[in-house]
């Protein structure tokens, strides 16, 4: 197989975009952002990275708080619609017909339409050249229920969750394994 060198930009996909959440009260605002992940576990931690033109970043940045909304495939039109039109401009709460709800630990709301809420507080804050990069700990999450089976654990496969890649929007597909499938001794057949 050939390789071809590409021009593109970097190219690491898919990720996950995410609607951010911060502000608060006639300020809370909603920004799309596809570089999030998680860097830590204990305690668990995540980033996320935003431009400093951005209307949230100041949010961001006063209160430092903000939750990670995991956006379901029918909120794909909303995923993208906020992360093109700026908050400076229009409620994209209001236009986008997404509720904001009280949360936990942060002032800022979480928005009722996505599964699973990732309550957020910055701990760090780097200056990496067109984004800076928001490191934070995870202070609360908050799942709907019908995500939990009877012995509470996450069945985070029934969320139909959106992926990104270099432009595009995606659903996720198949389960292929789960982690460590490859070493498991098979169960005896009886």
């Amino acid at each position: 197989m050939s390789k071809a060198s590409w021009k593109g930009g970097a190219l690491l996909a898919p990720v996950p975009p995410v609607l951010v959440s911060c502000g608060s009260g006639e300020k809370a605002n909603l920004l799309t952002v596809a570089w999030a992940g998680l860097i830590n576990t204990r305690p668990p931690r995540l980033s996320i990275s935003v431009r400093p033109s951005r209307h949230s970043y100041p949010l961001i940045c006063e209160s430092g708080e903000f939750v990670v909304n995991l956006p379901t495939c029918r909120l794909a039109r909303a995923v993208d619609w906020c992360g093109v039109k700026s908050g400076r401009d229009v409620d994209k709460f209001a236009a986008m017909h997404l509720t904001p709800l009280p949360a936990q630990q942060v002032s800022c709301p979480l928005v009722a339409e996505s599964p699973v809420n990732l309550e957020c507080r910055v701990f760090q804050r780097i200056p990496l050249g067109s984004h800076d990069l928001f490191l934070a700990d995870i202070v609360a999450i908050d799942v709907d229920e019908e995500l939990l089976d009877a012995a509470g654990r996450l069945q985070l496969e029934k969320a139909d969750l959106l992926a990104y890649a270099h432009g595009d929007y995606y659903a996720l597909g198949r389960r292929l394994g789960s982690f460590g499938w490859t070493v498991r001794k098979k169960k005896p057949r009886r």
